[in-house]
């Protein structure tokens, strides 16, 4: 077995590598319940020219590098499976360049969400994409991430433009132009936007951004049942509006936040609803809203005019897993989403409902239903097979329904650990493609190894 020459490494990086236990077991994994693995190292690249070299050297010995953002992931993406280095990229985190005119921004990969929000608003800028963690935007593109945001401006994929990434040998290649549009070539951004770092290491990234709207309304609205809503939510898509939001939150989930957040919602079954643009757009928009959730059977509509008591409904639907697993200490968080046509989406919340219900699983649901994307959000015991068990068969269930209707098996978590054995189910002979185009980028598989479309020796 071929000895790895780490002093070679750490002469060349200094003290940007670190072989620390602690800090190798904080990047031994995410958010999700999948058991950790601890790194054998890990880097703290500053340029571009850190990753070549952790690149370079990967190539010659062998080493898996496995990227690393904020560790906000629900998948298991970040986990080193097979060891080797965990490459944290929160020292690339700067700003490098806002171009208002174009609508673009170019930053590194280490530049989280709000920091970037921060720099574009004194420019009356904003970048929408919003998966309610602090994200890092390389991990965000990482694995295609959307969030509340998704129904109105996209998940990552419609709003990178162009990428710089470092290649499995070294190579540093750039991807898209800053262009809105293109006939040239292959689409390669959106071939590595979502590859969960098995392509490439991305170290800098062009990404689209938009004007703040003059104003901005949220609403609540309460319903006697899950179906109602999302028959509700099917009809507002169906009249055209713009919605920029569009939430379901469950009853039980309605009641945990209540408990954790002081707030005092009504314990039913309730969309969180937003619009944005011209104040005169927005306020006769709202009206239509108001008489659309009526006549879908909406008990009560709320519309939120303070902008204080707007944040306060946001802050609780972003935080709503936070505050599961808040109610129940001790306890693993397990959280599974697909993605449905639309049509399907209320039989899809009902197999949700039936098999949480069946199964006696501490959770609810809450989700981006204006694209048809929802989660199951489980609170679980990882050491009792049988908790275990009844997660994992909802979530299968929930999975096969989705694939039955043309649906995905995630929609914004990505597949990391715990979706990889539906590919081939989803993909079907499209698997062995993406294979083969792992192989070209990657053919020792030492970029994120055991990811995504396992399989590859």
């Amino acid at each position: 077995m071929m000895t790895i020459p780490w002093e070679t490494l750490k002469e060349e990086l200094g003290d940007k590598l670190s072989f620390g236990e602690s800090v190798r077991r904080s990047h031994a994994k995410d958010e999700s319940y999948h058991p950790e693995h601890l790194p054998d190292a890990v880097a703290y690249p500053e340029e571009t020219a850190d990753v070549v070299a952790l690149a370079r050297f990967s190539h010659a010995h062998g080493v898996p590098l496995v990227a690393y953002g904020a560790g906000s992931g629900l998948e298991g993406q970040v986990i080193p499976v097979r060891g080797g280095i965990s490459v944290d990229f929160s020292r690339m985190n700067r700003v490098l360049e806002i171009r208002p005119d174009d609508f673009l921004v170019c930053v590194e990969p280490g530049v989280t969400r709000q920091q970037l929000n921060d720099a574009l608003r004194p420019y009356g800028l904003m970048f929408p994409v919003d998966p309610g963690a602090n994200a890092s935007l390389g991990g965000m593109a990482a694995t295609n991430a959307s969030g509340t945001t998704a129904v109105r401006y996209g998940p990552m994929k419609a709003n990178v433009r162009k990428l710089e990434v470092v290649l499995a040998d070294g190579r540093v290649i750039e991807v898209g132009t800053l262009a809105a549009k293109s006939s040239s070539g292959y689409n390669l951004v959106e071939l590595f936007v979502g590859s969960e770092g098995t392509l490439g290491l991305f170290t800098k990234l062009w990404l689209r951004v938009y004007g703040v709207p003059e104003a901005t309304l949220a609403a609540s609205a309460e319903f006697a049942t899950v179906r109602e809503a999302v028959d509700a939510v099917c009809m507002l898509i169906g009249s055209g509006l713009q919605l920029t939001r569009c939430e379901l939150v469950t009853k039980p989930y309605i009641e945990i936040i209540n408990r954790q957040f002081d707030t005092s919602y009504t314990p039913a079954p309730t969309l969180f609803l937003e619009l944005s643009g011209s104040q005169a757009a927005v306020q006769a928009d709202m009206g239509t809203v108001d008489e659309i959730l009526r006549d879908a059977g909406a008990a009560r509509v709320s519309v939120v005019m303070d902008e204080r008591e707007r944040q306060k409904l946001w802050h609780a639907r972003h935080n709503a897993a936070y505050a599961l697993m808040r109610t129940y200490p001790g306890l693993s968080h397990l959280s599974t989403d697909v993605c449905v046509p639309m049509s399907k989406l209320p039989e899809a919340v009902d197999v949700a409902e039936t098999w949480i219900e069946r199964l006696g699983i501490r959770g609810g649901i809450v989700g981006h239903v204006g694209d048809g994307n929802f989660h199951v959000s489980l609170m679980v015991n990882p050491s009792d097979p049988d908790d275990l068990g009844r997660a994992y068969e909802l979530s299968h269930h929930l999975v096969e329904y989705a694939l039955s209707v043309g649906g995905t098996c995630t929609g914004e978590h990505g597949v990391g650990l715990g979706k990889m054995k539906y590919q081939k189910q989803e993909h079907g002979e499209a698997l062995a493609l993406m294979q083969a185009v792992k192989r070209l980028f990657d053919p020792a598989d030492m970029l994120n190894p055991g990811k995504l479309v396992d399989g590859i020796a």
